[in-house]
């Protein structure tokens, strides 16, 4: 096969590639990262480049002008080389990639009563051998469990290889005292995780993990098991979102030669640079965390531990498998113990995952009599319906705009974050309010929220989400994305340019808002129950403690309620995955909730399509549905 010289502008030196190489593939031939939130699909048109000479072939140009053609642009996932060439890659969008500190973190209080000992499965042991001698001549391992027999009456411990291989001389060095870090099973048996000389267990750290593997953001929790305090937290954007910014584009993607592996290796690379994180910061090392329990998404759970995900977007919407069995830390490449167990929480079916059975364990829902409402509002919006007697579910692709990624501006709620926006309606000047009270960097999903809803009361917006571009004001004007509004000028900003929202970001945030919306309300219709019956709407995600309920009305993102229905809890997600983590009580429920829980497929509703449409307009096409912004309109 003919082969091609291509040069990219930030590279110093050529590379050859066969004819009919992506230019996508070849860019990172070279290490040059080419985002790609569409999965390479050539829907978004965030991977344009600029071929400065030679020949290629544009197997699409959707989302190109015939302007941006004829400057040479082209779709470096869509296009092929089929001659030497000259590319320059303009500079990607910027991916915010900042820890959350300390002081933004969501709050995670060890539960009233709560007794390690009791509760937790994860507990060390010491114990003293008998030396073996001339005339005793048991094996090492044998002699191991009848100590162990003997001090705590367990009949069964399950070792790994390695284990077996370093046990003579741990027992050796220590002197024949020695402590185990053991899991204990639900059929009685015991899993060995840890052998250490007693000395030096003494005062060693024994931690473990709470992790969300979120579509846009994941979190990591550090937890102290002898006392069930949250030690650490931290969290960053997936790295996938390179790949594919919902589960659908990076199905795609991973179904694509090495995909599954990349987007695998991705995530690994982000939970690991978490969990290195939390361990520099409390000064422990990776070998003292000895368990994790893992939440996210059935698609999230399927590209972490390398399960092809692909029937998961193909009818019927099949899972390969929903509730995986717990895995070692070295078989699924976790930062921590090589021996640590690995638990994947249960999830119930392809769009409702184990964000969801963890949810509902924190949010208490199944032991509440009340009707509630549970949303998880987040890439992928997941809903529950129900109370202690039942529980329905359903789940709606709403994107990434809630958690700020794909949004021109956009950033997670941390530092410099515009999380709630006011806009002075005669001036059409905005006042904002920002987290950390600094100079602002960007806006959150809050902030857009916030933003939005006002730019629409005091008629900034029409009712399809346009920019009024007839009212007098330098703040409104024509930018590279069309029309857009500068919430806050350079020499406001942290940056050196206008912080605004353009049409773009209206649109992703309307599409975001009418699929959550759709979403509830096919639900409660498919099981005959009035929405307006809801007792309580409770809200997770990691933004959700930020939203503001009248905003949040005002753009039909929530129905139109009695505010005090209305509770904000923050990441249950990952406050289940805790849960789980520090109570084997409370693992045992998430597995009934996932048992419990009716899946209803949206997709197979006809209905679910009409009323999305309806709901992608502000506040909805049926005003009535909202009243208290029809009065505030009048």
């Amino acid at each position: 096969m003919a082969e091609f010289e291509v040069r990219f502008d930030s590279h110093p030196e050529p590379i050859r590639v066969p004819a009919g190489t992506l230019l996508v593939e070849a860019a990172r031939q070279v290490g040059i990262e080419i985002q790609q939130p569409c999965g390479g699909q050539g829907r978004c048109g965030r991977c344009a480049v600029r071929v400065e000479s030679g020949q290629v072939r544009r197997r699409s140009v959707l989302r190109l002008s015939k302007s941006d053609l004829e400057a040479g642009y082209a779709l470096a996932c869509q296009t092929v080389v089929e001659g030497d060439a000259a590319i320059v890659v303009p500079p990607p969008e910027a991916i915010q990639r900042r820890l959350t500190t300390d002081h933004l973190a969501p709050e995670a209080t060890v539960p009233e009563g709560y007794d390690a000992a009791r509760a937790q499965s994860i507990r060390r042991v010491a114990i003293r051998l008998t030396p073996p001698s001339m005339d005793d001549q048991t094996d090492d391992w044998s002699r191991l469990c009848t100590a162990l027999r003997r001090e705590t009456g367990l009949e069964r411990l399950n070792p790994s290889l390695d284990q077996i291989r370093q046990l003579g001389s741990t027992l050796r060095s220590s002197d024949w005292r020695v402590a185990l870090t053991l899991d204990t099973g639900r059929d009685g048996t015991a899993r060995l995780v840890r052998v250490q000389p007693a000395d030096e267990a003494a005062d060693a750290p024994l931690c473990g993990l709470a992790i969300d593997i979120g579509t846009t953001t994941v979190t990591v929790w550090l937890v102290d098991l002898l006392t069930g305090r949250v030690m650490r937290q931290a969290g960053e954007y997936n790295r996938q979102i390179a790949r594919g910014e919902d589960v659908i584009s990076r199905i795609i993607y991973a179904s694509k030669g090495d995909g599954g592996a990349e987007l695998r290796e991705m995530v690994l690379g982000t939970i690991n640079g978490l969990i290195e994180a939390v361990c520099k910061r409390t000064k422990i090392t990776t070998g003292d965390i000895v368990k994790a329990t893992v939440t996210g998404n059935s698609t999230m759970m399927h590209l972490l531990l390398g399960i092809p995900a692909e029937s998961i977007r193909l009818e019927p919407f099949i899972t390969p498998i929903n509730r995986l069995p717990q895995l070692s830390a070295i078989d699924v490449g976790f930062a921590m113990n090589p021996a640590g167990i690995v638990d994947p929480l249960p999830g119930v079916a392809s769009y409702v995952g184990a964000d969801i059975t963890a949810g509902v364990l924190a949010s208490e829902l199944r032991s509440s009599a009340k009707l509630t409402l549970f949303i998880d509002v987040g890439t992928n919006g997941e809903i529950v319906l129900g109370s202690s007697e039942w529980l329905v579910s359903c789940a709606c692709s709403a994107g990434p705009a809630f958690e700020g990624a794909g949004v021109v501006h956009g950033m997670r709620a941390d530092t410099g974050a515009i999380e709630e926006v006011w806009i002075d309606g005669r001036t059409y000047e905005p006042s904002c309010r920002v987290i950390g009270n600094v100079a602002p960097r960007g806006i959150c999903g809050s902030g857009l929220i916030s933003l939005v809803a006002e730019m629409f009361l005091t008629g900034l917006l029409d009712k399809g989400g346009h920019i009024n571009q007839t009212l007098a004001t330098p703040r409104v004007r024509q930018g590279l994305h069309g029309a857009e509004y500068v919430v806050a000028w350079a020499a406001e900003s942290e940056g050196e340019e206008d912080i605004v929202i353009a049409r773009v970001d209206i649109d992703n945030l309307l599409r975001a808002k009418a699929a959550i919306y759709a979403g509830f309300n096919v639900l409660a219709d498919s099981v005959g129950v009035p929405l307006e019956t809801a007792e309580q709407v409770l809200i997770g995600g990691s933004f959700g403690k930020y939203i503001n309920v009248e905003k949040a009305v005002d753009i039909g993102l929530l129905p139109d309620m009695p505010w005090d229905r209305f509770h904000f809890l923050g990441n249950t997600s990952v406050r289940g995955a805790y849960l789980a983590l520090i109570d084997s009580a409370a693992r045992d429920e998430i597995d009934e909730i996932a048992s419990a829980m009716t899946y209803i497929e949206l997709s197979a509703d006809n209905s679910f399509y009409e009323a999305f449409t309806s709901a992608l307009f502000l506040p909805h096409t049926d005003l009535s549905r909202f009243p208290s912004v029809e009065a505030a309109m009048t």
